[in-house]
């Protein structure tokens, strides 16, 4: 496990092109982390692969041989956990938001698919999962675990994710100025400002409705909350998680077609969206570079996703 990680390649950086970037002399690069394949495997790759990493390492050294993990009905983070599990023989748990419905949506039939044990709390239940008894619960219905929070997001997590940054600047020969990235849980956005320690100015596009990312992210920094060379973009959730209304449809459709790169229906079509609004209204000064991440997520997307928005297979 540990080769496979620290050999695969970097993902590569693909610059694009568009009138509005001409217009405001901006110059925008895409780092392809959908295409972050460690294992060769496409249902484990772009940041999930990064934020599991180290724990993965971590569960190994404490010779824990399950992994227990939260997270929504369409969650790219028990999807990867599940295959995660198949591929380095862990057995795996997926505590599920929610009640069952059957047929599962193909999110959760590839994770029972991959080996993982779906367990459903409601939606009381599940905001308090992380309170003691809660979890001691889980443990003992089963058994030992190494336990991965909603999202993956973890210090170790955010130390795969500081790696990107690395990245970055050894593929460009120096950071741009500035790195934008999609906010779920806030835990890559985190792992990045780390990494840039006040050398590019790092931009968030929230893909949930709210203004609390923000204290989450401060809270995931802790004692580094200091740095201020953030900013979080919240106008851009399209009406709340997972929303996927016909504008941003449209607009995934032709970002595809414009520029060769799928973005995924929940976190980067939002984040692409918003960057680029972002650029037509002024916001950037004239000479910019900016890197956005695309961080993958592309694991729900299905020959239905295709036909509905007309794209070829």
């Amino acid at each position: 496990m540990h080769d496979v990680f620290q050999n695969h390649p970097p993902s590569p950086i693909q610059e694009i092109w568009a009138e509005v970037l001409d217009q405001h002399a901006i110059e925008l690069l895409v780092k392809r982390d959908d295409l972050l394949q460690p294992a060769g495997d496409d249902r484990f790759c772009g940041n999930k692969v990064r934020k599991l990493k180290y724990n993965l390492q971590a569960a190994r050294e404490a010779q824990q041989s399950q992994l227990l993990t939260f997270g929504g009905a369409y969650s790219n983070h028990i999807a990867a956990v599940a295959r995660a599990g198949k591929r380095y023989g862990f057995r795996t748990v997926g505590v599920i938001r929610g009640e069952a419905h059957e047929p599962l949506n193909p999110t959760l039939a590839q994770a029972t698919a991959d080996g993982m044990h779906l367990h459903y709390l409601d939606r009381d239940t599940y905001r308090k999962k992380d309170q003691p008894e809660i979890l001691r619960s889980l443990l003992d219905r089963f058994g030992a675990s190494y336990v991965l929070p909603e999202g993956g997001t973890n210090e170790l997590a955010l130390r795969g994710c500081e790696e990107l940054v690395t990245e970055i600047r050894q593929q460009l020969g120096s950071l741009p100025d500035y790195l934008a990235v999609a906010c779920g849980t806030g835990g890559t956005m985190a792992g990045i400002i780390r990494g840039c320690i006040r050398r590019s100015r790092v931009l968030g596009v929230s893909a949930l409705k709210g203004n609390w990312m923000e204290k989450e992210i401060r809270r995931l920094l802790g004692q580094d909350d200091d740095l201020t060379n953030w900013q979080v973009f919240t106008d851009y959730h399209f009406g709340g998680y997972a929303r996927f209304p016909p504008e941003l449809r449209a607009f995934t459709r032709e970002f595809e077609r414009e520029h060769g790169i799928r973005l995924d229906p929940v976190y980067t079509c939002k984040l692409f969206y918003g960057i680029l609004d972002l650029i037509g209204k002024g916001v950037f000064p004239k000479g910019s570079r900016i890197v956005v991440v695309h961080s993958g997520g592309l694991q729900g997307w299905n020959e239905s996703m295709d036909q509905k928005l007309g794209l070829p297979r």
